[in-house]
């Protein structure tokens, strides 16, 4: 037998080979993985594209608020002996603050959301009214151990603590008794002497122009209309704080260390209440001079925009090298059992079409949202890819079975991707019966003959 011969029987071993077909389609496939990746890049780009957007328009507007306080400030005058031995004892004298937060606390706030937006991206701001009611104990200076002949009462302030001070869209209205006080923005508020990372926070601080004791009053009330973005929390500085939320946003999520007691949701908006108790809370009543900040039990609402389309298209494209697979797999079984052949470059432009998939995906869900963009991503490539394959498969019914074929897979992912808690259930119940399917189907396959001729 002649060098020729051999040859020509070799290139119809590697033509019409199973193994080799196989071997083919997996190298394929991982060829395939590289464009694959560059989608999943593409769409965290998108994202990070989108959430720079969102913090840019946040930044120029005011960014989520936190309110805090208010909070009562008496300075008072410390005393200490010290024994200096032959040279008798000094007394050495300086101004301390002690601090006290209101018995009841009650916040009832209106919010007024609006959708901001810079090219296809958007991001929710808010305009909010809040009216705040504050009451008061006369403090219990012998608890503290402090003289009340040394407190200053002219000194009195009260201070309440803002995230952020571009919010504050009209002068705030501070009422004591019948006293009505104006603020003073600042941004070194301290709760404490000194505190604990030595920087101060933001916020307002009212002078109380108490001379005595006597002018002492137990119910401050504020009136403050505030702009912030995305989000509204609120530190629990009463004993018993009560806030009550509303707004015409119909996506809110409640967020924090608290969950509202009573809440309501629906098309035209919500409502929530709160009720935090200091038990609740990992910070005291009253304190002095101590390190202690009003934090780590704030609660609140979050005015979430229902634009999910980057992570469910970045679940839909993890599924990109299961489809390729799937749909070669298709293929593969159609060469075997219908006796024709299919030429791996028109692999290759099925692999490219199954690629180019997420990409239209990606593109219309920014503009029409994931579902309707599925479904223009989906129909589309699943036509694209039937009539290139009537120009090789031997039927228009067998062109018809592939095209249901590619729209089962594809509804299939959809369905997965629209459930949470059964979303692995159902997937791994699917692709056992896809398995299932495969191995029925192949049954009759001589593997170790060569089928294709």
């Amino acid at each position: 037998m002649d060098a020729s011969s051999l040859l020509e029987r070799f290139n119809n071993w590697l033509k019409e080979s199973i193994t080799i077909k196989l071997l083919s389609i997996g190298f394929l496939v991982l060829i395939l993985m590289i464009p694959s990746n560059w989608i999943d890049s593409l769409i965290n780009e998108r994202q990070a594209r989108a959430e720079s957007v969102i913090a840019e328009i946040s930044d120029k507007w005011s960014g989520s608020q936190t309110i805090s306080g208010p909070v009562l400030v008496l300075p008072f005058i410390q005393r200490e002996k010290i024994d200096k031995g032959k040279e008798g004892i000094e007394i050495r004298e300086w101004t301390e603050k002690s601090y006290f937060l209101p018995i009841d606390l009650n916040i009832l706030g209106d919010l007024k959301p609006e959708l901001r937006h810079r090219g296809i991206f958007y991001a929710v701001v808010y305009e909010s009214q809040l009216n705040m009611k504050a009451q008061f104990r006369k403090p219990d200076f012998a608890k503290l151990n402090i003289d009340e002949k040394d407190v200053l009462w002219k000194d009195a302030y009260m201070i309440f603590g803002l995230s952020d001070l571009r919010g504050i869209a009209k002068n705030p209205v501070f009422k004591s008794g019948e006293n009505t006080m104006t603020g003073e923005p600042s941004s070194q508020i301290y709760f404490s002497k000194e505190s604990s990372d030595g920087t101060g926070g933001n916020g307002i601080i009212t002078q109380l122009q108490w001379a005595s004791a006597e002018d002492f009053r137990t119910e401050l009330s504020v009136q403050l209309t505030l702009k912030g973005s995305t989000m509204m929390s609120f530190a629990p500085a009463g004993k018993t704080t009560h806030v009550k939320l509303q707004g015409p946003w119909a996506d809110p999520s409640f967020n924090g260390e608290f969950l509202p007691f009573k809440s309501e949701i629906n098309s035209s908006g919500f409502w929530a209440e709160w009720n935090i108790l200091h038990y609740n809370r990992p910070f005291s009543q009253e304190w002095i001079g101590s390190a202690q900040k009003i934090s780590g039990a704030e609660f609140g609402v979050e005015l979430l925009i229902p634009v999910d389309q980057y992570q469910k298209s970045m679940r839909t494209s993890k599924y990109s090298p299961l489809i390729i697979l799937l749909t070669f797999l298709s293929l593969l079984m159609v060469e075997i059992m219908r006796k024709i052949r299919i030429h791996p470059f028109q692999y290759i432009l099925i692999g490219a079409a199954l690629t180019i998939y997420y990409t239209l995906l990606l593109s219309f869900s920014e503009h029409i949202g994931y579902n309707s963009a599925y479904a223009i991503a989906t129909i589309s490539t699943v036509i694209l890819i039937s009539l290139y394959s009537s120009t090789f498969l031997d039927s228009k019914k067998l062109v018809f079975i592939f095209g249901g074929v590619l729209l089962f897979f594809y509804s299939f992912i959809f369905v997965i991707i629209q459930l949470q808690d059964y979303s692995l259930l159902v997937g791994s119940i699917g692709l056992f019966l896809i398995v299932a399917l495969l191995m029925y189907f192949s049954k009759n396959i001589n593997w170790y003959k060569n089928e294709i001729r």
